[in-house]
């Protein structure tokens, strides 16, 4: 009994000493309604998607969308998912009515070619459709949060597949959110210094859901 109370307690330390590491860093702030999407077409957004329920954050979701789907707002347009195009709304409409401008994006970044081509897309349309989305979110001031949370796995070399969604996002992003072993060779590093975009490293996704709370509060 006793070596299990020692264990727990050894337990709420290391959550404490992470805890006062990571929110030791100046965090941005960003705020509500958020939409999730991806960058690559990576299952990734889908750990996104269940980071925000765990932090009991209300998102809506589109795999692929346009400026138009964004300019539609809370609610997405009532548009309804069919094969190659996922939309789901799991934001509050109690406090967020439908059509309320979005005031976030979270895009997943990891290339999948297999989600690309389910979706009919090829890396080119990705980027480009990338580009266009991005654009909009500047052009109306709303918050652009990359996230990388694939780790080594969603790398690769240099003009990959992976570090093309990269470079199509996290250069333009307003906060970066990665794990470590995903930015082994500093690139995201790399970016935030040129960019003087903020950085947050985290060991793994589920220390995502104390960060976003924080990040939404």
């Amino acid at each position: 009994m006793k070596k299990i109370n020692r264990l727990y307690m050894l337990l709420a330390v290391l959550a404490l000493v992470l805890s006062s590491w990571l929110f030791g860093q100046t965090i941005p702030k960003a705020s509500l309604p958020v939409m999730t999407t991806s960058a690559g077409q990576s299952p990734d957004v889908t750990t996104v998607n269940i980071i925000l329920e765990e932090a009991g954050i209300g998102y809506d979701y589109c795999d692929v969308p346009t400026p138009e789907i964004l300019a539609d707002g809370v609610g997405l347009g009532d548009r309804e998912s069919e094969p190659g195009f996922h939309a789901e709304v799991h934001t509050d409409l109690n406090k967020f009515k439908k059509g309320t401008p979005f005031k976030t994006v979270i895009m997943a970044i990891g290339a999948s070619l297999k989600g690309m081509g389910a979706s009919g897309l090829t890396v080119e349309a990705e980027e480009a459709r990338l580009r266009k989305v991005i654009d909009y979110c500047q052009a109306n001031k709303i918050f652009l949060i990359a996230v990388h949370i694939g780790g080594e796995s969603k790398r690769g070399a240099p003009n990959s597949d992976n570090e093309r969604m990269i470079e199509a996002v996290a250069p333009r992003a307003n906060l970066l959110i990665v794990t470590r072993d995903g930015n082994k060779d500093g690139r995201f590093s790399k970016i935030s210094a040129q960019k003087n975009i903020p950085l947050v490293e985290v060991n793994n996704a589920l220390e995502m859901v104390d960060l976003l709370k924080k990040v939404f509060e």
